[in-house]
């Protein structure tokens, strides 16, 4: 058996424990053996291959960015145990009431923390991947009430464990915090890499774990580490653009998620979560493909009867393009949208409600609300 690690002796609220240590990456002793891995880097890297040539069914990028990171945003948030819904997100982007608010923040602020990561990775003079730029984005994600007193955006100083209720019977505690700046050194160090011996997946994978091993943070470090694969996977090229919501398979799979995530710590079983995360992989790309081509049907058909009705114009248009990026909405955020007059927005709306294309949502004479329902239904399956 493979030993990833060692553990030390701490002393933690006042009780002994052992904190695990892990080693540098890659594996060693032995090193992971390629024809463990060959096979299922490749169904993955094909998997991926056709989900960022399906891309291209869609009119904007731009679409199918906005309901892919909204959807890994949620469903990350979610494996914590936020209950806050894909609706409850669309509407508090459109500025209407939500009552889950906390929990609706939390995955605002996962967005927040996601783009900021992207645009310093596309930003020539930004922070690369590293314990920083982490540290940046922890500090968006533990904004608010609920990340008061959890040092957002600093590593910790303190002993934290996972499952129990102490120390003394926790399911795994990570290492001491005077470990931790090292550690990262050491994992930001592989990333960096030179001249890497492992193909890009296999390196996230194990990348992944590493981070959720050290636990740098006192909370959110699962949606940190599991914001890192997606960051990692659109700078090593293996998509080119954040498409695929690989937490929902994770969420699926929670339990198998974590028990994998505790045999390499345990039993150095680096193989088996090598294998589990390429079928992760294999599966959330072949259901983002899916969701792209339905995606893409439904607009085209949709924008076939806006054509063809008699009093289509061009804000009638310009309205129906906005819609896969406010799917719900108010008049008054159609008007500025489309730097246009009252009436004007409310007659494009109009249009498309009477086509069926949206729906209004409350029934009453002011302050309306609309939903590209069609949409947000394809979108919450």
């Amino acid at each position: 058996m493979r030993s990833t690690g060692a553990y030390v002796l701490v002393t933690t609220l006042g009780e002994p424990v052992r904190a695990f240590v892990p080693r540098p990456l890659p594996p060693a002793r032995p090193a992971l053996a390629p024809e463990s891995y060959e096979a299922g880097v490749r169904a993955a890297e094909l998997a991926l291959a056709r989900l960022a040539g399906v891309a291209g069914l869609v009119p904007s990028v731009e679409w199918l960015l906005y309901s892919a990171m909204r959807k890994e945003a949620l469903l990350t948030s979610q494996i914590e145990g936020t209950e806050a819904t894909l609706t409850d997100l669309f509407d508090d982007e459109a500025g209407l009431a939500v009552t889950n608010t906390d929990d609706v923040e939390e995955v605002s602020n996962y967005l927040r923390a996601y783009r900021l990561v992207r645009e310093n990775l596309h930003d020539s003079r930004g922070l690369p991947i590293s314990v920083r730029l982490l540290r940046n984005a922890h500090r968006l994600l533990l904004a608010g009430a609920r990340g008061a007193g959890k040092q957002p955006g600093e590593l910790r100083l303190s002993q934290n464990w996972i499952g129990g209720s102490r120390p003394g019977n926790a399911v795994f505690v990570p290492p001491p915090s005077e470990r931790v700046p090292g550690l990262l050194a050491d994992l930001e160090q592989f990333v960096h890499a030179r001249q890497p011996k492992l193909p890009p997946l296999v390196r996230v994978a194990l990348v992944h774990v590493q981070f959720e091993t050290i636990h740098p943070f006192l909370d959110g470090n699962g949606r940190i580490g599991r914001l890192l694969i997606a960051a990692l996977m659109e700078q090593w090229g293996l998509l080119p653009e954040p498409l695929m919501y690989l937490s929902g398979y994770l969420k699926r799979h929670q339990r198998e998620y974590y028990r994998r995530l505790s045999a390499v710590r345990t039993d150095g079983d680096w193989e088996a979560w090598i294998a589990f995360f390429l079928e992760a992989v294999e599966a959330a790309a072949g259901e983002a493909e899916r969701a792209i081509v339905d995606i893409a049907t439904l607009v085209t058909a949709d924008r076939r009867r806006l054509l063809a009705a008699p009093r289509v114009g061009a804000v009638g248009l310009r309205l129906f393009e906005l819609l896969p990026l406010m799917p719900r909405f108010t008049i008054e955020q159609v008007r500025r949208k489309l730097a246009t007059t009252f009436p004007t927005a409310t007659s494009a709306v109009k249009l498309l409600e009477e086509l069926g294309i949206v729906t209004e949502l409350t029934g009453q004479k002011k302050n309306r609300s609309f939903s590209y329902a069609a949409y947000v239904d394809l979108l919450a399956r």
